[in-house]
């Protein structure tokens, strides 16, 4: 009985691997090429890479050397940004508890 289970349950595993695999495998950009036009297909590949955002992210993850004070600049700025959004928070809850309350 457990080893019935036991097989079923490996079966459904292999199963879900091999589904996991081609759905994988799916996830992309494809481009055919046709007519042997390689040319014609890189250009409909950098389009499809510049459409979908994946052409930024591979630029963002090769930024060369940020020196520490441009780090520390951009630190500081994030810093203000974030102490600005929750002042602003603050006050618009206040504004909402007075409103609620019918002062």
């Amino acid at each position: 009985m457990i080893q019935s289970a036991a097989k079923r349950w490996s079966s459904s595993l292999v199963s879900l691997k091999t589904a996991n695999c081609q759905l994988q495998q799916r996830r992309g950009i494809r481009v055919k090429v046709l007519n042997n036009n390689l040319d014609q297909a890189l250009a409909l590949l950098q389009r499809k890479m510049r459409d979908s955002g994946i052409e930024r992210m591979i630029k963002v993850e090769q930024t060369c050397h940020i020196k520490n004070s441009e780090k520390r600049v951009l630190a500081k700025k994030n810093l203000e940004r974030k102490i600005r959004s929750q002042d602003l928070a603050r006050k618009l809850k206040a504004i909402l508890v007075q409103k609620v309350r019918g002062l």
